[in-house]
């Protein structure tokens, strides 16, 4: 469970690394919409796991995540840019992809493709029966 200070300094990294990607650096990915899905936090505020969402890559997910570990660097000093006056601490950043709507499409492409056969009439009725007997 994280404390109140980690969920507050992960909204505010989550914040500002949204407009770091949609405002200072598409150019570095190649037009490529990167949102930040989540940010976890080390409980000593000095590690930031960032968690992307990217569409519209002209590249694979691997290679735009190797991209992105090799901008880190300016990433992290875009971040120190925004952040400094409110932390002490710039953290390190390691990003990775998120799949939970890859995942989700997943798990739907499962449901729709199961048969469920409807239950039958007289297991309704008894089940009826029981709950108005009661």
């Amino acid at each position: 469970m994280e404390s109140k200070r980690q969920q507050k300094f992960s909204r505010l990294i989550q914040k500002e690394m949204a407009e770091i990607f949609q405002r200072e650096v598409p150019h570095l990915f190649g037009g490529a919409y990167i949102s930040v899905s989540v940010v976890r936090v080390s409980p000593d505020l000095g590690l930031a796991r960032v968690y992307l969402s990217v569409m519209n890559a002209k590249e694979t997910n691997e290679a735009m995540l190797q991209e992105l570990r090799v901008n880190t660097k300016t990433i992290r000093h875009l971040l120190a840019q925004r952040i400094k006056k409110q932390v002490r601490v710039i953290p390190e950043l390691v990003f990775y992809l998120d799949d939970s709507a890859e995942y989700a499409a997943h798990i739907d492409k499962i449901f729709s493709n199961l048969d469920i056969p409807p239950a039958p009439e007289e297991d309704e009725d008894a089940e009826e029966d029981e709950t108005n007997s009661r």
